[in-house]
């Protein structure tokens, strides 16, 4: 780190040197002693000269002497030579022949006389180098006394030119020497503007109440251009010396932010070489432009502490963990780049002014992975779902073919793409989290797939997006067709179940088939070719040229069921030979199922849309099913009582077909007769525990009435299940000839509290600051400055309203989401 200061050290003594305009000369003494007539005609158009005339018998005057003689040296580096004209007692001039005339030193460009200084104002070098140069850059440093001065200067910069801002307790002082030191060499950079008057330093916006040291601050007019906005301020940190001028001014003059493409470790930028840190923004090409906005903000909230470089993970192979979002590297020699996962910007800024946080942010993370594999985090365990996902926490996830979407990139990415999957997740949110991870895996089955594009949406960094769309539950997925129509997925969150219903989306709900063998092939599960590997029962309208009302309700039902059921429709001449064929006319639905093996044919009674919707969802349930978790509720939604075998394991070949001609029989409209197997479905065994007090063996045939008085019933252990004793024993059932084995409670089955707005959620997080519409592009909160030291508080510049036009939040967006975050709003599962 020396070194690095000894190299901006000599760089700057070179500037100074290259600024004098004087060449030194050879003699050790510079204070030059003349005689009037040999100074006044030495004098040169343009060269300063500072003279003192003196008489020998002056011996009040040694003392001034030797300070004007001190400070000779200073002077020469600008330019300005020092002389003592020696005046004679017979000499009667202008400046030798008055004695207060010898209590005063003069300022000459060439032969002009610039300035009188009285001696006791030149009392040691800084006073004599500042007022001197004070002086002879009088029209270059401006000198301001009230907050109207200062404003009009600053308007007259805005959009041209920034300003050094510097207030001095009192001229002659070193901290005045040295900004007047540094306008020498700035000036034509930089309109330097200088005051004394502490009041004004205070109505600029400093913080203190009494103001007693010298300050400096360095105004962007040069990026303002609002005249009704003041230019933002940075001020210095460091005291008022030269080369602590020279550095802020070199880091204010540095690039905001520094866009690299290759390996940090590799990086140097004037932030390492002035031995400040240089904090990276981990990037990627989907995100760039929020990217852009939080590293911009960073900058400024560390400007004169670090510098900021945006580094994208698409331009350079890192070898670290995804869910990195930040990396620190310090001007330290020998020290690695440290990569980190961060939350928000508020820790960035935290990290640069708090050196220990590195390691406690280290140190915190192997805490987790110790607390994780012992498994004693009560408030996880609380929640099976939070469980899972902080299980997995450290887990990366392969999100490659998952396009991440921003405010900007939205609506543009949804008409690239003939299909668009979007998954509206919030990053902090345990089902998100366990969603995103089937998600991923859906995209490994769709890869190479034509026509569909799987995307993400964190609502957490962009509200004003999801509030659009009107998300207001997480997660949710939609299926956009050229960002126009869209249909929600409402189905399990299993991976087939998603790649099933994307797959299903992808066809024209109803496809409209030509001719009759196409029509055949579509029964078969031949059409479309694209659906071949996929299981399902098609469903396929056929209409007379008389039917044209039910024929446009079908449409709409198949609009309203895309993506869930394969649905087909002819509408040709001859589909009264195909309606002929299986018995049926005009309009009907044939069903097949398994893959056409049998076709069944239902007549179209119903006219409405939505009556179709619910006869095809209804016709499309197992006669006999296998319950599930993940089709229980299809069934429960008939609110019809359950006739449930238990069965541990597949059931035997009798009681299949028996229970299967009790599900085909007349009663089937009345109860859903279906099986469970306990060995494939475990939550069986708890069921029956809520059931009995003590389980009996399988199998067990149950009668279950969940919405009417939630008895249940077991079928005597004793008797065969054959249709004719089942019947029997329902008929007893129905005339109150039977005791239940036992009453469910009459709680609802309701959640225990009622859904969360989370986006109104987010947008009282941090009151103070509201959440803008998607349009204003404010969809996210800015936190306040923790520092207080380094920013000036103002009103919002122009760059203010841009950065609030699309600012970073406090979350750092554009890295690769992980499985989990720290969940700082986290709460257990009771509290909720």
């Amino acid at each position: 780190m020396s070194a690095q200061k000894d190299r901006w050290v000599s760089s700057f003594s070179f500037l100074l040197f290259c600024a004098s305009s004087i060449p030194r000369r050879g003699s050790a003494r510079l204070l030059q002693e003349l005689s009037p007539q040999e100074y006044f005609s030495s004098l040169q158009a343009g060269r300063a000269s500072l003279a003192y005339f003196s008489h020998h018998a002056s011996p009040g005057a040694q003392p001034f002497l030797e300070q004007i003689e001190n400070s000779a040296e200073a002077l020469q580096d600008y330019g300005i030579s020092v002389v003592k004209v020696n005046c004679r007692k017979e000499d009667v001039s202008r400046y030798c022949g008055k004695e207060n005339t010898l209590r005063k030193a003069y300022l000459f460009r060439g032969s002009m006389l610039i300035r009188e200084f009285p001696t006791d104002a030149l009392f040691d070098v800084n006073s004599v180098v500042a007022n001197v140069l004070f002086a002879l850059l009088f029209n270059e440093v401006k000198y301001v006394e009230t907050l109207a001065d200062l404003q009009n200067i600053e308007n007259a910069l805005k959009g041209r030119s920034n300003m050094v801002f510097a207030y001095v307790p009192a001229t002659g002082t070193a901290e005045h020497r040295a900004v007047m030191e540094a306008a020498f060499v700035y000036g034509t950079v930089h309109q330097f503007v200088l005051t004394t008057e502490a009041t004004l330093l205070r109505d600029t916006g400093d913080d203190e109440p009494d103001v007693v040291s010298a300050q400096l601050l360095f105004c962007h007019c040069q990026r303002a251009t609002d005249l009704a906005q003041p230019c933002r301020r940075t001020a210095m940190g460091q005291a008022l010396t030269m080369l602590n001028i020279h550095r802020h001014l070199k880091l204010m003059g540095a690039p905001l932010v520094t866009e690299v493409a290759e390996d940090p470790e590799k990086v140097s930028t004037v932030h390492l070489q002035l031995g400040l840190p240089l904090v990276f923004i981990l990037s990627q090409k989907e995100t760039y432009e929020a990217d852009r906005r939080t590293a911009e903000f960073v900058a400024w909230q560390l400007l004169g502490k670090a510098g900021v470089a945006l580094l994208s993970r698409d331009l350079v192979d890192l070898n670290i963990l995804l869910r990195s979002n930040v990396a620190l590297k310090t001007p330290d020699e020998g020290v690695p780049v440290k990569y980190l996962v961060l939350e928000d910007t508020d820790e960035v800024i935290t990290l640069v002014e708090d050196k220990s946080k590195v390691g406690q942010i280290q140190e915190e993370e192997e805490e987790e992975d110790e607390d994780e594999k012992q498994n004693n985090n009560q408030d996880i365990q609380d929640d099976q779902v939070v469980e899972a996902v902080s299980r997995d926490k450290k887990r990366e996830l392969p999100l490659e073919q998952i396009l991440v979407l921003t405010e900007e990139t939205f609506h543009s990415a949804l008409l690239e793409t003939a299909r668009t999957v979007v998954l509206f997740y919030a990053s902090w949110e345990a089902v998100s989290l366990s969603v995103l991870r089937s998600y991923t895996e859906v995209a490994d089955h769709l890869k190479g797939t034509q026509g569909v594009l799987l995307a993400q949406v964190n609502c957490w960094d962009w509200p004003g997006v999801c509030a659009k769309e009107n998300v207001t539950q997480f997660p949710t997925i939609k299926i956009y067709e050229k960002g126009e129509r869209w249909v929600m997925y409402d189905g399990m969150w299993g991976t087939e179940e998603l790649t099933s219903f994307i797959m299903l989306s992808r066809v024209s709900c109803p496809l409209k088939l030509a001719t009759i063998e196409e029509a055949e092939g579509y029964l078969r599960g031949e059409f479309p070719s694209e659906l071949s590997s996929y299981h399902h029962t098609s469903v396929l309208g056929v209409f007379s040229t008389a039917t044209s009302e039910a024929r446009e309700a079908f449409e709409e039902a198949g609009n309203i069921l895309s993506g869930h059921v394969t649905m087909g429709m002819y509408f040709e001449d001859d589909a009264l030979a195909l309606s002929r064929k299986y018995a049926v006319s005009p309009p009907a639905l044939l069903l097949a199922r398994s893959g056409g093996q049998s076709v069944e044919g239902v007549t179209l009674s119903k006219q409405s849309a939505q009556d179709m919707v619910r006869m095809i969802r209804y016709e499309l349930l197992d006669v006999f099913p296998e319950i599930t978790v993940q089709n229980l509720p299809r069934y429960l939604q008939l609110r019809k009582p359950f006739l449930i075998l238990f069965s541990d394991g597949d059931i035997g070949e009798m009681e299949s077909e028996e229970m299967l001609k009790l599900a085909k029989g007349r009663p089937r409209q009345a109860f859903v007769a279906c099986w469970l197997n306990l060995k494939k479905t475990p939550v069986g065994r708890g069921v029956l525990k809520v059931y009995f007090a003590t389980v009996p063996s399988p199998p067990l045939l149950l009668w279950v009435n969940l919405h009417a008085g939630g008895q249940v019933f077991q079928f005597p252990s004793e008797q065969t299940i054959t249709e004719m004793n089942v019947l029997s024993w329902l008929e007893r059932l129905k005339a109150g000839l039977e005791i239940p084995s036992s009453t469910l409670s009459e709680e609802d089955w309701k959640p225990p509290l009622p859904a969360y707005d989370f986006l109104r959620m987010m947008e009282t997080a941090v009151p103070e600051v509201p959440l803008h519409p998607s349009h204003h592009h404010g969809d996210t909160l800015v936190p306040k400055n923790p520092g207080g030291d380094t920013t000036v508080r103002e009103e919002p510049s122009q760059e203010t309203k841009a950065e609030k036009g699309g600012s970073p939040g406090r979350d750092l967006r554009g890295t690769a989401p992980r499985l989990a975050a720290r969940e700082k709003q986290g709460k257990r599962h009771s509290e909720l």
